[in-house]
């Protein structure tokens, strides 16, 4: 089976080429799903997480304050290593196992849709790594106006990704996301042609 790895800077579209490869039939695994998944109440890694920054981050219900953990977690990059080390084995063994499922099921290619792919070096075990890209400004001004996000968070979550040279540098494939949906679902027909070359029993 063909693993495509999908990949881009927060604000780039990247859920947007998932579906679109998802209408075309294609497994996808998302792994902010597995991560939220991973943390539903109850978890074993939401007990670790809970014990490393307060039991208090959760609800009487047990789930999950996720604002109250991001503050917590996001404070110094000392305490995001200590939730890095406890969420991210986690989400790759979990993500493992679903594209395992897939390639059991029959899948002939499954779409990995991983924000941290290039950074955690995931791409090394993808047969195809898909950057979507567009311009920071442009990023920052969806996101503020679409999403409602505040600004100085979002250009500080940017500032701790790996910057759009490295990251296009390292693509096998970069749809260019700075036009109209239309223009995004055209490169996306022509990545499955890719695709399709690529493995032509698809």
């Amino acid at each position: 089976m063909l693993r495509i790895g999908l990949t881009g800077g927060i604000g780039s579209g990247k859920s947007t080429v998932a579906r679109l490869l998802a209408e075309a039939g294609f497994p996808v695994v998302d792994a902010d799903q597995v991560a939220r998944d991973n943390m539903s109440p109850g978890s074993k890694v939401l007990r670790e997480v809970a014990a490393e920054f307060g039991a208090d981050i959760l609800g009487p219900d047990g789930s999950l304050d996720r604002a109250e953990l991001a503050r917590r977690a996001f404070a110094t990059p000392e305490a995001t290593a200590r939730l890095n080390a406890i969420t991210h084995p986690a989400i790759r063994e979990e993500s493992e196992r679903r594209l395992a499922a897939h390639e059991r099921d029959g899948a002939k290619a499954a779409v990995y849709d991983m924000p941290l792919l290039l950074e955690l070096g995931l791409d090394a075990s993808m047969d195809l790594t898909v950057v979507v890209h567009t311009a920071q400004e442009e990023r920052v001004r969806r996101l503020v106006e679409k999403r409602g996000l505040d600004e100085a968070d979002v250009r500080n979550r940017m500032a701790r990704q790996m910057g759009d040279e490295e990251r296009r540098a390292r693509a096998d494939v970069v749809l260019d996301n700075n036009g109209s949906e239309k223009d995004l679902a055209r490169q996306v027909d022509g990545l499955i042609a890719r695709i399709t070359e690529m493995s032509p029993d698809i």
